[in-house]
């Protein structure tokens, strides 16, 4: 192992300083370390797209807490990824505001325009599908999130061009 890298695991992960500094920066800005649980395993899914089982570890060491403190944290929060996502994941508000807006009906546009159901990546690699209990978008439901964008609201015919935006 070079000083530029840290083994995260045995299956060839890694951790490079960049990375390392964005953690412990994120650490030292809190009283607690726990605190930047989020922020590190965010780091971490920036380079990978998803959090990795091998990074657990690392990221605990590197803030000094338990790795299950970690584990807990990346388990919790739906927007960190512990599996494989496409390029672009889309997340599908079913709360209950988006619900009584007709959210089924996006949904099953979504899925039909798609072809994968909730959980799954399209063939190319290009979308990933989930719920998502609130985008806090409740006065534009049916609402959706492309990455970092939300959308509402969003009507059946609106999905083809919608999606047509992102390769």
């Amino acid at each position: 192992m070079n000083q530029t890298t840290r083994q995260i695991a045995s299956d060839g992960l890694t951790l490079d300083d960049e990375e390392r500094r964005a953690i412990e920066h994120a650490r030292d800005h809190y009283e607690q370390p726990q605190a930047a649980c989020i922020e590190a395993l965010k780091i971490v899914q920036r380079r990978h797209g998803w959090v990795p089982d091998a990074a657990i570890p690392v990221i605990a060491e590197t803030l000094g807490v338990g790795v299950a403190d970690v584990e807990g944290v990346a388990t919790f929060y739906s927007l960190i990824f512990r599996q494989p996502v496409g390029r672009h994941v889309i997340l599908v508000c079913d709360s209950s505001s988006c619900f009584l807006n007709d959210y089924e009906a996006l949904r099953d546009a979504l899925t039909a325009r798609l072809g994968i159901g909730y959980g799954e990546t399209t063939d190319d690699d290009r979308f990933t599908l989930l719920p998502v209990c609130c985008l806090g978008a409740c006065d534009r439901g049916p609402a959706l999130m492309i990455d970092d964008h939300t959308y509402g609201p969003v009507a059946p015919d609106d999905v083809a061009d919608l999606l047509e935006g992102f390769s």
